[in-house]
């Protein structure tokens, strides 16, 4: 990767599995801002989700360089694997800046999270140190309230669930179109979310 200092975007999730909606929002971010990449970062455990099932950190991943696979501006980040867990953003973030002193990073967040911000770990520091650019949610409130480092950014709203995207295949239901056909082709080769 260059040298360079970069404008850096940070999608988080579980992506259990990526689907169309993750990527348009990703794709929007790095070609419609004034981000140069987008970094999808897989987490191994949310601490809101501790408990939910996902599939292992390591497939989801796979699954997202597959998604993204020929797309230059988008990245697959496995950094929270190898770290304590349940992972925290703010302790991503200060891992991303060890590792990549030069890149700025800009934090990628629905409406819907936003109002949860002030929950999270060190979330003033988080706010203090980084831009988050704000995508919009169904059902999320709508206008957030505006301060310094808040961009509110008009993506495409696409209400696509992992949720239903498991159950789909759960069932042998089809989810072409829902992901892309590696993904699809991925996850129907390795029986994932299959009852056995």
């Amino acid at each position: 990767m260059s040298k360079a200092a970069l404008r850096v975007g940070l999608l988080f999730g579980s992506f259990n599995p990526i689907h169309t909606g993750h990527l348009i929002l990703a794709n929007f971010m790095a070609t419609h801002t004034d981000l140069d990449e987008v970094w999808l970062v897989v987490s191994p455990q949310s601490p809101f989700k501790v408990g939910q099932q996902l599939l292992p950190e390591k497939d989801r991943y796979t699954l997202v360089q597959l998604a993204i696979a020929g797309n230059d501006q988008l990245r697959a980040v496995d950094v929270e694997f190898s770290m304590s867990k349940p992972s925290y953003t703010v302790d991503t973030l200060d891992e991303l800046h060890r590792q990549y002193p030069a890149h700025h990073f800009v934090l990628l967040m629905g409406e819907d999270n936003l109002a949860g911000l002030p929950r999270w770990k060190d979330s003033a520091q988080i706010t203090e140190q980084h831009e988050i650019y704000v995508y919009p949610r169904t059902g999320a409130e709508a206008n957030p309230i505006a301060r310094p480092g808040l961009r509110i950014v008009k993506a495409p709203l696409l209400d696509i669930s992992a949720t239903f995207i498991r159950e789909s295949v759960r069932t042998g239901k089809s989810i072409r179109y829902l992901v892309p056909t590696a993904v699809e082709a991925q996850i129907l080769s390795h029986r994932y979310w299959r009852e056995e």
